[in-house]
């Protein structure tokens, strides 16, 4: 059997490993969870455990959902989440421009984060206001830099900056504390409750360095002048909302990635659901076919379409967003439920509309979001490839416990789909 030959449905959800955790007694959200279509994949699998990036790295979504995809970066540098968001909303971007990941968030006087994501829910005609506001009035000292503010999703924003005639290098630190950058990726730090803006510095002696160090610190001072006077954030005030006066940054990058298509690095047509802008920048560099399948939560819809795509395709990645927010609010409770909520609608939707003699079924996580913790960790994720045609390990439930018995072992993201592939074929 070739590549070609097979149809796999790749399903990763966000945030999907996690701890025990005392609300639950003790339990994970996935192990407390009643979850009878997973279950009922799991008995039809083999299951085992997956490390997405590496080792003691607790990756973001975009570096991992790129491992989890089949790709490496090795012996290069990561070009940045920024870029790949940017790619993601459509922004006007060049080699050489500074892209930036941001998070609208609410500060005190003293610089002193008070919610790293402004509430997570932001009316978005508030983020538009305020970001147009930022471009109009916010100038440089260097009169050739400018500033385009992109709000997406959320919290989420994106801020390209652009300094004409002169190439921009990414090689400088976040002012979110939140996050450290290494080879180009964003990996979590362990933080406490009390953050404040960091002062972004060159990570070399570069000129380059130093400029878009002092550039990324100039919009942080005046965008924070900005905000702070801004008619949005005095609305918002007087209706108890929380202010959007702040812009955490990080993962700077400044240029394409230049990496394989999908299609021809696993040698199948290969295509995706995905909704969020770190998620459709990816398939956007991966040149991967994106079907469109509803918003954020409409699961029966995503798996409808994942299972229609099987008559085309030999491959389709489902990125399901749900778990990690959960993980990331610390509500143990609601990823449980969360959980209960993907396994009936999108897995019993799936379930009902592929033939599983003939359709493989894989199922993951881009990482873990560990309630406890409120953020990402290194922390393994379970894998269970399943399908009549795949040898069963006496596996039960799609669970951390489950995982470190399983026959699959150990993983590393990249080989993730190789190995899915193999045993399918096997």
């Amino acid at each position: 059997m070739n590549n070609s030959d097979i149809h796999m449905v790749y399903v990763l959800l966000d945030g999907i490993g996690d701890l025990p955790h005392p609300d639950l007694k003790g339990a994970t959200p996935l192990s407390y969870a009643k979850t009878p279509n997973l279950d009922r994949l799991a008995r039809n699998g083999a299951i085992g455990e997956v490390i997405s990036v590496g080792k003691g790295i607790a990756p973001q979504s975009d570096i991992a959902v790129f491992n989890m995809l089949g790709y490496r970066f090795e012996n290069t540098q990561y070009v940045g989440r920024g870029v790949i968001e940017a790619i993601g909303v459509g922004i006007d971007f060049k080699n050489g421009d500074l892209a930036l990941r941001g998070n609208f968030a609410t500060v005190n006087d003293e610089r002193i984060i008070t919610d790293r994501r402004a509430g997570r829910k932001i009316e978005k005609e508030d983020a538009l206001a305020i970001a147009r506001e930022i471009e109009e009035k916010l100038k440089f000292s260097d009169p050739k830099a400018s500033v385009v503010v992109a709000p997406t999703i959320g919290h989420r924003v994106i801020v390209r900056i652009r300094c004409d005639g002169t190439f921009l290098t990414p090689d400088i630190s976040n002012t979110d504390p939140a996050y450290a950058r290494i080879d180009g990726m964003g990996v979590a730090k362990a933080v406490g409750d009390y953050m404040s803006i960091e002062k972004s510095l060159p990570l070399n002696e570069s000129d380059g360095a130093k400029l878009s160090a002092s550039f990324v610190n100039e919009f942080t001072d005046k965008s924070l002048q900005i905000m702070k006077d801004s008619q949005v954030n005095k609305n918002r005030k007087d209706q108890g909302k929380k202010m959007l006066n702040s812009i955490l940054l990080r993962d700077a990058g400044n240029k394409f990635p230049d990496v394989v298509p999908i299609n021809n690095l696993h040698q199948m047509q290969f295509s995706c659901i995905v909704d969020m802008p770190v998620e459709i920048g990816i398939a956007n560099v991966l040149k991967m076919k994106s079907f469109s399948a509803g918003g954020l939560t409409d699961y029966e819809e995503k798996a409808r379409v994942a299972a229609k795509a099987m008559e085309t395709q030999n491959a389709i990645y489902v990125h399901i967003k749900g778990p990690d927010e959960f993980g990331h609010d610390g509500d143990a409770i609601g990823k449980m439920q969360n959980i209960e909520e993907i396994d009936q609608r999108f897995f019993g939707t799936l379930l009902d509309n592929i033939d599983t003699s003939k359709v493989a079924v894989v199922i993951s996580g881009d990482h873990s979001t560990p309630c406890i913790n409120k953020s990402h960790s290194d922390d393994p994720v379970p894998i269970l490839v399943s399908g009549d045609f795949v040898k069963k390990d006496g596996t039960t439930r799609f669970t951390e416990d489950q995982a470190k018995k399983g026959k699959i072992g150990l993983l590393m993201g990249a080989d993730v789909i190789k190995t899915s592939v193999n045993m399918i074929k096997s």
